[in-house]
């Protein structure tokens, strides 16, 4: 568009100048076709000035020179020439126009004299010429160094721009890993105790032929799933990408195996072409279900909660309902496992529905599109 718009331009510059030109060749005594050609080729060139600033210099001079010489119609002559010479300033040549000016100024100066026109009107449009075309001069070098300005100025504004980017990019880094090492210091050594004692106690329970309790089979189960979750949580932090091998839909099944060794009663039910979603979809369809179903254990004691997942064309709808004690008139204090649902879901443009069920209990419903992650990966 920028480069139409400086073509529509300068072909309107040409235009002007042709138009004055003709005028001034047809009110000239003396000049004919020859001459209104010479002016006409000269100002046709000028719609070159931007793209090819030395091809109009190398036109108009010779066009105007004979024009000049054959009518001597003054300083108007040396509009082409002047629009050319600012042009080839400008693009950062210096000896080109230099040669051209003084080759009109020697020529127009000769042919004045060699003429009948006076000579100190000769030596005025002489002088006035020459200040046009050192004007011309100065204000295409003028020119080329304030666009060079510009441009630096950009380049440093986009350079400036790089460096807060990768400031910030590796302050991100850095806090993520100060996370990830608070993280394993804190809480690894806590799980692995919680994993080892649960561990012996079954080993006990087991050598004296003893029962082992289902409750200390699921906390030695949950305890180390809990260890994988946070070594896929600390590669999560040390990964830049910030996928790491999270957990996904691939994993359901696993996670209501727990929830049942748990003694949470749960059935599973898959709709849809089963595909690869993306992958934040994948994760976040993931969490929603093992917090729906950690909230069913906790709140819904001795209630039976219902996983559906549907996938679709454009998105991946996930559903928890169970069939525990949350009513209208008394539903649960959100918390901040919701709030992280809420949160993974408008992180994707998706919608979430958590509420009680008008026939008691719970449910939480997500609609994840598939359109809004793939944009985000790109």
């Amino acid at each position: 568009m920028r480069g139409s718009r400086a073509l529509a331009m300068d072909g309107a510059l040409a235009a002007v100048v042709a138009a004055l030109l003709s005028l001034t060749v047809l009110a000239t005594p003396g000049a004919g076709a020859f001459d209104l050609v010479a002016v006409l080729v000269a100002s046709a060139s000028l719609v070159a000035w931007r793209r090819a600033p030395l091809l109009p210099l190398a036109i108009s001079t010779p066009c105007m020179l004979v024009y000049a010489a054959h009518v001597q119609p003054g300083p108007p002559a040396a509009f082409p020439v002047l629009v050319s010479m600012y042009g080839a300033a400008r693009a950062g040549h210096r000896l080109f126009p230099a040669l051209a000016a003084l080759a009109f100024l020697g020529a127009n100066l000769a042919s004045g004299l060699a003429g009948s026109m006076p000579e100190q009107l000769v030596l005025q449009n002489t002088t006035l010429l020459l200040g046009w075309f050192l004007a011309a001069g100065v204000a295409g070098t003028v020119s080329k160094h304030r666009q060079a300005y510009v441009e630096q100025a950009e380049q440093r504004a986009a350079e400036a721009e790089r460096t807060r980017e990768e400031v910030a990019r590796r302050r991100a880094g850095e806090e993520r890993l100060r996370i990830a090492r608070e993280l394993h210091d804190s809480l690894t050594h806590s799980i692995s105790v919680i994993k080892v004692q649960a561990g012996v106690a079954v080993h006990l329970a087991r050598k004296r032929g003893e029962d082992v309790p289902a409750a200390l089979l699921a906390i030695q189960e949950a305890g180390g799933e809990a260890m994988r979750e946070l070594r896929t949580t600390l590669e999560v932090l040390r990964d830049d990408q910030g996928d790491g091998g999270a957990n996904g839909l691939d994993r359901l099944d696993d996670l209501v195996a727990r929830a049942r060794s748990a003694g949470l009663a749960t059935t599973v039910t898959v709709s849809g072409a089963r595909g690869k979603p993306p992958a934040e979809v994948d994760r976040a369809a993931y969490r929603i279900v093992q917090e729906a179903l950690t909230n069913v254990s906790r709140h819904a004691g001795g209630a039976v909660a219902s996983v559906r997942v549907d996938y679709g064309g454009q998105g991946l709808v996930v559903r928890v309902d169970d069939d525990g004690k949350a009513t209208a008139d008394a539903p649960p204090v959100p918390g901040v496992g919701l709030r992280g649902m809420r949160e993974r879901v408008t992180a994707l443009g998706g919608r979430l529905l958590a509420e009680p069920r008008a026939e008691g209990g719970f449910t939480v419903r997500a609609e994840l599109p598939y359109d809004h992650a793939a944009g985000d990966s790109q």
